[in-house]
């Protein structure tokens, strides 16, 4: 799954464009490495994610297509 759509179906980034604009400002690396939009996600990959002053890191848990709001938490782990 591409990493902006995980991000938008995952419920971290509310809008797919605004997942990508995110990526291509450099704010969200995998792995250690900034990553692009379009990045294909596999389960066990860490996500880092810039907001501001604040730093979300995450565990990427399942890649799930439709996500019901209720389930949508449990396609990741936070990380501190």
């Amino acid at each position: 799954m591409r990493l902006d759509k995980f991000l938008k179906n995952s419920r971290i980034i509310k809008r797919r464009t605004v997942a990508k604009e995110a990526c291509e400002q450099g704010r969200v690396e995998v792995n250690g490495k900034v990553a692009k939009p379009g990045l294909e996600l596999k389960e066990g990959d860490l996500i880092k994610i810039t907001f501001g002053n604040n730093v979300l890191n995450a565990r990427v848990l399942a890649l799930l297509e439709n996500v019901r709001k209720d389930d949508a938490q449990d396609m990741y782990e936070i990380i501190d």
